[in-house]
């Protein structure tokens, strides 16, 4: 090795100026489906009991450019009260990252479907409550999920020999 070359440490600038540092940075966010159905009102209005409610979730992502990528944390809620639907929601909460310097591959993974979501899961939640608001009901309000919990849950199934996405029900 000469002696003007040298090995870049972990975010320092290498010895020709260039940066390679990782990044990663939320360039936007935006609703990209949203669906609100209160099947059964006025008529469930009158029930006594309080819904039910089923709350499942998705993530998924996809590059849309050099260095940008789209993660999509889709929600759906399903509330029932005395075995009539009060009101369905589907909402597909997206935003797009721009990503420099991660490796493809369990880092790049782990921010796509963990760091990501955990990122857009607070406006979603309140596009969800805002919703679930104006269709009558009170506001659902989402506990945080524990989305690189479960990232590192899937990839140790998935590592087992089990196939599956990363999804659950909160």
């Amino acid at each position: 090795m000469a002696e003007n070359d040298t090995i870049a440490e972990f975010g320092e600038p290498a010895a020709n100026g260039e940066d390679t540092a990782p990044a990663a940075g939320l360039l936007s966010q935006y609703v990209k489906d949203f669906s609100f159905e209160n099947p059964n009102a006025p008529a469930i209005f009158q029930s006594p009991t309080a819904p039910a409610i089923d709350v499942q979730f998705n993530i998924g992502s996809g590059k849309v450019a050099d260095e940008v990528f789209e993660v999509v944390l889709k929600i759906e809620v399903r509330a029932t009260a005395e075995s009539q639907t009060a009101f369905i929601v589907d909402l597909s909460y997206a935003g797009l990252f721009g990503i420099r310097n991660v490796p493809e591959g369990e880092a790049l993974d782990g921010f796509l479907l963990g760091e990501a979501p955990r990122l857009l899961f607070p406006f979603a939640r309140r596009v969800l409550a805002d919703a679930v608001r104006d269709g009558g009901f009170p506001p659902l309000l989402l506990e945080p999920i524990d989305f690189g919990g479960i990232y590192l849950q899937q990839r140790a199934a998935n590592e087992s020999g089990l196939i599956g996405e990363v999804a659950g029900e909160a």
